[in-house]
């Protein structure tokens, strides 16, 4: 009897839906065809251990699976539930007359129980697109699918109540989810907010301006001066997550097996912070079983590479065209995939290798070469995508007794709000520019031309301060989003100020 049912295979952040054709026919044989790896092959051992444990027994015949389109390549063990399924169903263990209308996925145990899976919601899509009724899919995994609509989504424990479904003896109860409620319950839940730092006024300010304009940013100070304790606070004064974006960020999650159990939505803007010693392959994806790298974890949300000298130089360098084009392409010679990562960058780093120059108290060890050096670990083309280079000097005692809490970040999100519904009009018209940072030449010329008093600030400053050429058009944009921060049309002087205080490392003498 020839059977027919359907699976899923992930590819990037998307699935394709996979026909599972079961036939028997006499003999002893079982054959799988279709292209499996070895998970999906050994996937017949664990199939015999769970019905057998289970009471029911292994078909004695000649079975042939094939798994179309015989293409693509089927990886990992969350076909263990449809083959075993589709085995029983072929040889009249299980009613075939609802078969063709659930998408079924689960990895089984040897006693028939069900493990979670990777990528749970861009199948839940894939199943709705394809017009199915259900999805049936292990219990850990289903808020999660449960967040896309029109698709009754069933999660289940064992094989037996798969089993007991099909035959028409139990009945599921379809996991409900209301995804606006989860939404908006969680969109302000922050592990860190910025009244707990004290002082650090002008770092505070330059982190609201870097949100302000999506701006990337690098922080430089001595050990202990407070630039993690800053950075991880970033994504509390970060614009919230619309309804998109979070699905887009929770199929990424999905898929790079990341989501907690039971969660069904991310609400909250990510922030990763990958090791120093973390390849390139981890951190822009790709891989033997391809994966999301960080960059992509850190989709809608936040990159902080701390420590930013000590990453090797060739993980550094992979960074430069996703941070310009906003999502990253892996072409291998079996497979292309493509990853989004729409990102805010934050570095930090110590100014030399020792960690103390231009500290007020502590004296710097390190020779001007040495300093240089250590700096120069940082390539000029990766310097040049990030618009904001702040100073950090630790914060003195008297700041630190200070009982009074510092300004909290819901404060500084409304402005930080403010001025992104201000780009938002600003760039309407404009496909693919959201923010100030994205901003290309043509619309620096258009929207951030100073005066003539402001030309001739940046020219004095361009000349005394010796900043580099690619300074210029960093200074326009940060300038520009200090303007939308005062809901000022135009930029003046003193937002030209502000913007060339934020290029530390642009100096030509700042390392001695």
């Amino acid at each position: 009897m020839l059977i027919k049912l359907f699976g899923a295979a992930v590819q990037g952040i998307d699935a394709t839906i996979v026909t599972i054709e079961v036939n028997t026919s006499r003999g002893i044989k079982f054959f799988l065809v279709g292209l499996p790896d070895s998970a999906v092959k050994e996937s017949h051992e664990r199939i015999i251990s769970a019905l057998q444990v289970n009471g029911y027994k292994f078909p004695t015949c000649q079975i042939i699976v094939n798994m179309a389109p015989a293409d693509i390549r089927k990886e990992g063990s969350a076909y263990d539930l449809p083959l075993a399924i589709g085995i029983l169903a072929a040889t009249g263990g299980v009613a075939k007359d609802k078969l063709d209308r659930y998408m079924i996925i689960g990895e089984l145990s040897l006693d028939g129980s069900l493990q979670p899976i990777r990528g749970a919601l861009p199948i839940a899509i894939a199943a709705r697109k394809q017009g199915m009724e259900g999805f049936i899919l292990p219990k850990q995994n289903a808020r999660e699918a449960a967040v896309v609509n029109n698709l009754n989504v069933y999660g289940v424990e064992n094989i037996t109540e798969v089993i007991d479904f099909f035959n028409g003896t139990r009945e599921l109860t379809p996991t409900q989810v209301n995804t606006r409620e989860e939404f908006f319950k969680n969109q302000y839940s922050f592990t860190f907010d910025f009244s707990d730092v004290k002082g650090q006024e002008n770092v505070k300010r330059a982190l609201e301006v870097a949100a302000a304009g999506g701006h990337n940013i690098i922080l430089i100070g001595a050990p202990g001066s407070g630039k993690s304790m800053m950075a991880k606070r970033l994504p509390s004064i970060l614009p919230p997550l619309s309804l998109g974006e979070s699905l887009e960020t929770t199929k990424i999650h999905s898929v790079a097996g990341k989501l907690g159990r039971d969660v069904s939505l991310i609400a909250t803007r990510p922030f990763r912070s990958p090791h120093h010693t973390i390849s390139q392959v981890a951190m822009v994806g790709g891989g033997t079983n391809p994966q999301p790298g960080e960059i992509s974890l850190a989709h809608n949300g936040v990159l902080f590479l701390d420590e930013l000298p000590e990453f090797n130089r060739s993980v550094l360098e992979v960074l430069r065209q996703p941070l310009e084009d906003r999502h990253i392409t892996i072409s291998r010679a079996k497979y292309t995939l493509d990853y989004p990562a729409n990102f805010q960058l934050v570095a930090s780093m110590n100014p030399c290798p020792c960690g103390y120059y231009n500290h007020p108290t502590r004296h710097c060890v390190c020779t001007p070469g040495q300093v240089q050096r250590y700096l120069n670990k940082i390539s000029g083309p990766l310097l040049d995508r990030i618009d904001i280079q702040i100073e950090i000097v630790p914060v003195p005692f008297e700041k630190m007794a200070e009982k009074a809490p510092g300004e909290n970040s819901e404060a500084i999100r409304q402005r930080v709000i403010q001025a992104r519904r201000i780009q938002e009009e600003r760039f309407a018209h404009t496909p693919g520019i959201y923010s100030n940072a994205q901003m290309t030449p043509r619309l620096l010329h258009q929207y951030a031309q100073p005066d003539a008093q402001g030309l001739n600030l940046l020219k004095n400053a361009m000349t005394r301060l010796n900043l580099s050429a690619r300074a210029y058009d960093r200074i326009l944009k940060v300038s520009r989003t200090i303007a939308d921060l005062e809901q000022s049309a135009d930029i003046r002087p003193h937002h030209l100020a502000e913007a060339i205080s934020y290029r530390s490392l642009d100096r030509e003498n700042w390392a001695g």
